[in-house]
C-alpha cells in the first residue's frame, strides 16, 4: 500500500516563496507518476504538476513559477512555489499513481496573502 505525507505549507505574501514536501512509502518507483494537485474552495480538484521517469508536466497557470523534483532514492517529492499569487491559495494535495490506482495525502493548506 502506498501512503503520502506532506509537509510544508502555510501563509505567505504575494510575491513570495513556499516550499511543499511529499514523502511516499510502500512500493512506488521513478517509472510511477507523482504530482500535486489543489481545490479551493467551491473549485474542483485541479493538477498543478507532475514528474514521470524526470519529465514534468505543468499547469498553465503556474509555469514559470513552481517547480516540481522528485528523489527518487529517498522517494520524496518537491514543489517550489515562487512568485505566489491570491489565486494559487488552495489546499495543495500529493498524489502518486500505480497501476491505475491513486493515492493521496491528507492535504496542506496554502494561503497566499495580498
Amino acid at each position: 500500500q502506498v501512503q503520502l505525507v506532506e509537509s510544508g505549507g502555510g501563509l505567505a505574501q504575494a510575491g513570495g516563496s513556499l516550499t511543499l514536501f511529499c514523502a511516499a512509502s510502500g512500493p512506488i518507483s521513478s517509472s510511477n507518476a507523482m504530482g500535486w494537485y489543489r481545490q479551493a474552495p467551491g473549485k474542483q480538484r485541479e493538477s498543478v504538476a507532475v514528474i514521470r521517469s524526470g519529465m514534468t508536466v505543468y499547469a498553465d497557470s503556474v509555469k514559470g513559477r513552481f517547480t516540481i523534483s522528485r528523489n527518487n532514492a529517498k522517494n520524496t517529492v518537491t514543489l517550489q512555489m515562487n512568485s505566489l499569487k491570491p489565486d494559487d491559495t488552495a489546499v495543495y494535495y500529493c498524489s502518486a499513481q500505480r497501476f491505475g490506482s491513486n493515492y493521496w495525502g491528507q492535504g496542506t493548506q496554502v494561503t497566499v496573502s495580498s
